[in-house]
């Protein structure tokens, strides 16, 4: 008989170990909850709709003269004119702007890795390794660790200038810039109930846009989106980004904005070309190692990034007809550093890979960093590959609604990834109190933004600084 007293001795053991293991883990997760909503002792939910500018607010214009120091200096004129376009375009540019005004008030304490640009058209599609099409996050100039809502702040107050420059009534104004706060709180709470691989593997397949789309219109829009970014592929490059000179594949020259690399930056690029292959894992080199390095240029991209310095490099695999297309982009301080603790990466190209990987579902098999001439940090990507995004100019109210819930959602995904989900659920809660307040915060921060981008049209105006229009 007492043989047989183990087994079941064993099998009460093990069950009692089970049940304690359970118990720990739904006491770490109640502990976990609970400190989200402690969060709330610090910044009530309803604290969120306020915006009052800080006594010694620093003027917008010297913000972004301080940011160009370092930039090319000849190129600064061409992000000027791309920001005095519009307060749409001049809170694209002015993310060092927002970010100062969010650090001047206080926060949850809730900290994630931070986009620390999410604003409407830094969503996008872009292909997985798979070949798969995915919505996403596509933009990290800034990653940062820091609080969750700054993100959500930076993205509906461009959801409302958006609508606001489209010409929407201030009643849709504020009901898409709440909506997409609703997302993201809605996403992050049926993410704290997911489990953790769940969490990581979850994405937005492209092919889930069409169904979001109610209106027959928008959804020949979605429709035309989607073919549009399949078509843009290094392939599809070729005709657009090169010609044939003596025989041979160039790069197109189309000065100032695609200008071809002088004889010294030509040799840096090939020598930290060498070095950017270090970064990647070994089946990754090895695949790069099948490439030979063609041509490079300069090239001028984006808004915010105006004057940053930016390459590509065209390289020839099998044949000539067989090209790919990287970029190479120097990467600087993120604007949310004077403002936040010390982050994990001292290489600011590291910081935005490392913050890529971190946020994406799935980055680009070809993104890594190295530090190139006079100490610069530069990070390497493809710069085509299948990716597109949406056209935020002339949206109905309808289809800008849809477009920021589904940026609201793609946000909690990436935020789920690195944060505490299980918090910051608990903090956002099941009311609308959050959304309803960062839309109010939203609209007005919309108007701070017009009055800076009048500002910065004003100092152009004065001489103060120099815009080229129409680049």
């Amino acid at each position: 008989m007492a043989q047989h007293s183990a087994p079941a001795t064993t099998d009460r053991a093990t069950t009692d170990r089970a049940t304690t293991d359970r118990a720990t883990t739904d006491r770490a997760a109640t502990d976990r909850a609970a400190r989200g909503r402690a969060a709330r002792k610090r910044v009530s939910r309803s604290d969120h709709a306020t915006w009052i500018p800080a006594v010694d607010r620093p003027d917008p214009v010297a913000v972004l003269e301080r940011q160009a120091r370092d930039r090319l200096q000849e190129l600064l004129p061409i992000r000027y004119g791309r920001m005095t376009a519009s307060p749409f375009a001049f809170l694209r540019g002015g993310a060092a702007v927002m970010a100062a005004d969010l650090a001047a008030s206080p926060h949850t304490g809730l900290m994630v890795q931070l986009c620390g640009d999410a604003h409407l058209l830094n969503f996008g599609l872009y292909a997985s390794v798979e070949r798969a099409l995915l919505f996403d996050l596509n933009d990290f100039d800034e990653t940062y660790p820091g609080p969750f809502e700054w993100d959500v702040k930076r993205l509906a107050a461009s959801v409302a200038v958006a609508a606001r420059e489209n010409g929407h009534r201030e009643m849709r104004v504020h009901r898409a810039a709440e909506a997409a706060a609703a997302e993201y709180r809605k996403g992050m709470r049926r993410l704290a109930e997911r489990g953790e691989l769940a969490v990581w593997y979850e994405r937005i397949d492209a092919d889930r846009l069409l169904p979001l789309v109610r209106s027959a219109r928008n959804r020949r829009r979605v429709e035309s989106s989607l073919t549009h970014a399949r078509r843009r592929t290094s392939l599809h490059a070729l005709g657009n980004l090169t010609e044939t000179v003596d025989g041979r594949r160039r790069i197109v020259q189309d000065p100032p904005l695609l200008e071809p690399a002088g004889a010294p930056d030509m040799a840096a690029l090939r020598k930290i070309f060498s070095d950017y292959r270090s970064t990647l894992t070994e089946e990754r080199r090895l695949l790069l190692d099948r490439y030979r390095f063609v041509d490079a240029a300069r090239k001028v991209v984006g808004v915010g990034s105006v004057g940053t310095r930016c390459f590509v490099v065209l390289l020839a695999g099998r044949d000539m007809d067989d090209l790919l297309f990287l970029q190479i982009k120097e990467a600087t301080r993120s604007v949310l550093e004077e403002h936040l603790p010390s982050g994990p990466y001292v290489h600011p190209g590291h910081r935005v890979v490392a913050g890529q990987r971190l946020l994406q579902v799935a980055s680009d098999i070809f993104l890594g960093w190295m530090t190139g001439p006079q100490g610069r940090a530069f990070y390497w990507r493809q710069l085509r590959d299948m990716k597109g995004s949406a056209d935020v100019a002339g949206m109905t109210p309808d289809s800008l609604l849809e477009y920021a819930r589904l940026c609201g959602a793609a946000l909690a995904r990436a935020h789920a990834r690195s944060g505490d989900r299980i918090a910051i659920a608990a903090y956002l809660g099941g009311t609308d109190t959050f959304e309803r307040a960062v839309a109010d915060f939203a609209l007005s921060y919309a108007d701070q933004n017009e009055k800076d981008h009048a500002m910065l049209v004003a100092a152009v105006a004065a001489g103060v600084v120099t815009a080229a229009p129409g680049l």
